[in-house]
């Protein structure tokens, strides 16, 4: 049976995500793997983060493709986004909580890629009339991540229904974000 390198990340976020502390040995188990075969792959657990923090970027990139972002009323873009980032959530959690940990030129260039991309998508909304404009767009996109990833723990813990978690999210970011008659 071959190893599926995708499948160990994801059980590394998944247990990294509830226990931060976690060891190489314990992500090896919830692998259902050796720890000399999780070595063999990641020559440590700062090559594993490394690893998970490229693939959750990949996964986050794929969403914002899936959903269409730039493409038509940003409101709309923005609501096939969070149902899009809901299967990754997960991973995004895992970023936005490890994301100051681990930095290099790559995950910094993934990063700058996926801000790029979401603050024009808020920026978009403010010149349509739609999102309020005393919110920053770079506000926003760090609202987005923030509400996402606590909704993707909230999911986790048992604390949030999976399938309400797009209604939650959308509902809290819209609801801080949408301009309404006198506004300024």
């Amino acid at each position: 049976m071959s190893l599926d390198r995708n499948d160990v990340l994801h059980e590394a976020a998944a247990l990294l995500t509830r226990r931060a502390t976690a060891s190489m040995d314990d992500i090896a188990k919830a692998a259902g793997i050796s720890r000399a075969t999780l070595h063999r792959h990641f020559a440590g657990r700062d090559a594993l983060i490394r690893a998970l923090e490229e693939l959750g970027i990949e996964r986050f990139e794929a969403a914002l493709d899936t959903a269409r972002i730039e493409e038509g009323d940003a409101v709309e873009a923005l609501r096939r986004l969070v149902a899009a980032l809901q299967p990754v959530s997960g991973f995004l959690a895992f970023l936005y909580s490890e994301s100051q940990l681990f930095e290099g030129e790559e995950v910094n260039a993934g990063w700058a890629r996926l801000d790029a991309r979401l603050t024009a998508l808020f920026r978009r909304g403010q010149e349509q009339g739609n999102l309020r404009i005393d919110l920053t767009p770079v506000w926003l996109t760090e609202a987005l991540y923030g509400l996402v990833a606590s909704a993707a723990w909230s999911v986790h813990d048992g604390r949030l229904a999976a399938k309400d978690m797009e209604y939650m999210v959308l509902e809290l970011l819209l609801g801080g974000a949408l301009r309404r008659s006198g506004d300024a």
